[in-house]
């Protein structure tokens, strides 16, 4: 598939995950449609930057753990890049700070990925 379409996919399947994640009781905001587009634009931007520079920091701690908490560091850059994307854009806040993060971050990875499931991407 094409670059630029999947990018699309991705981008419009985020976009209507974090308007389902908006109606649910995570204390993820989301005001509109339109924000929740250039929310997940800028959480994409956000992660395509920060993740490549957490990974290094968390190059030690994987190594001393001999990767068996690496899931749980990807879950963290995850939160963090959530976090990030939430303070950049106005009309997305995340009501009960960190809480919020955490349990929006595991909504969307759980609901991006039935949303592509059902797509059968």
């Amino acid at each position: 598939m094409n670059e630029i379409v999947t990018l699309l996919i991705v981008w419009i399947v985020t976009s209507i995950s974090l308007l389902i994640i908006s109606k649910l009781p995570l204390g993820v905001e989301v005001d509109s449609p339109q924000k929740a587009f250039l929310s997940a634009a800028i959480l994409g931007i956000v992660t395509a930057i920060v993740r490549p520079i957490l990974r290094l920091v968390f190059v030690v701690p994987n190594l001393l753990t001999f990767d068996l908490l690496s899931s749980i560091f990807t879950f963290m850059i995850a939160v963090v890049c959530f976090s990030i994307a939430a303070w950049l854009v106005e009309g997305f806040r995340l009501r009960f700070g960190i809480w919020s993060a955490v349990l929006g971050a595991f909504a969307l990875t759980l609901i991006n990925s039935l949303i592509y499931k059902l797509l059968g991407v």
